[in-house]
């Protein structure tokens, strides 16, 4: 039996690979930049590549960001996949300073040049990195139930997103010495950084995870997390009314 998702197609993202790998983790899959599409899913999940503010100025193009913050109040579960997890925070900081959809407090910053010993730092981070969760909180009942620690997935940024909670984030991932966000989660409201469509098995089941969850009752995982997410549309400076893309793969052995 598959799971209805849509996938927000609003030209910005990797939606053929995006697609495919949530139809292989068992998924229905729509792909549409709809309003009322987007209003009647019992799931979605939003994709991106590029610019933080490229981003974000497409979905008020497309006039996206009020039925995106109108969905993720009713407690539905949204993911959100690499530069779609960042445009979740408050404000990003990529070519200038750009509001997002303010659905979890925090910031996007661009990855820091050098390590923690001082040594010159790659940018962007890409390639395979482990996940690792944070001291405040295991992956019981969240998407990553039955990821082990240390299970590597596929990464390309050069920005990381900073909550401002906590207790918001998901899993980290080491880079340079620095431990950095890889995913938040806020009630039904999910992001990665990392590219789940990506990452081999590891990464199908992370869409299966989601794609099987029930909604903001047990995408919040832990009681210390249950405050729900925020889609209000206060602050946001939106109106209501390139790219390195490889190949799905396998770590290798």
């Amino acid at each position: 039996m598959t799971t209805p998702v849509v996938l927000i197609d609003y030209g910005i993202g990797n939606i053929f690979s995006v697609t495919r790998a949530l139809t292989a983790a068992g998924g229905s899959v729509v792909a549409s930049d709809d309003p009322m599409v987007i209003a009647q899913a019992s799931r979605i999940v939003l994709p991106g590549v590029g610019a933080f503010g490229d981003c974000m100025a497409e979905l008020e193009r497309r006039r996206l960001i009020g039925p995106i913050l109108d969905y993720a109040a009713s407690g539905r579960p949204l993911l959100g996949i690499c530069v779609g997890m960042q445009v979740l925070m408050r404000t990003g900081e990529e070519f200038g300073v750009h509001s997002g959809l303010g659905l979890i407090d925090g910031v996007v910053r661009q990855i820091g040049p050098t390590t923690t010993n001082g040594l010159p730092r790659k940018r962007p981070h890409i390639g395979w990195s482990s996940l690792l969760p944070p001291r405040h909180r295991d992956w019981n009942e969240s998407p990553l139930t039955g990821t082990a620690a240390g299970t590597s997935f596929y990464f390309l940024h050069s920005f990381a997103v900073v909550p401002d909670e906590p207790a918001d984030v998901l899993a980290e991932t080491k880079y340079g010495g620095e431990h950095l966000c890889a995913a938040v989660q806020r009630s039904n409201v999910l992001g990665v950084q990392f590219h789940p469509e990506k990452s081999g098995p590891a990464g199908l089941a992370l869409l299966h995870g989601f794609l099987t969850s029930p909604g903001s009752a047990a995408m919040h995982g832990q009681t210390r997390n249950d405050r729900p997410a925020k889609p209000s549309r206060t602050g946001n400076a939106f109106d209501w009314d390139s790219k390195l893309e490889p190949p799905m793969m396998t770590k290798p052995s």
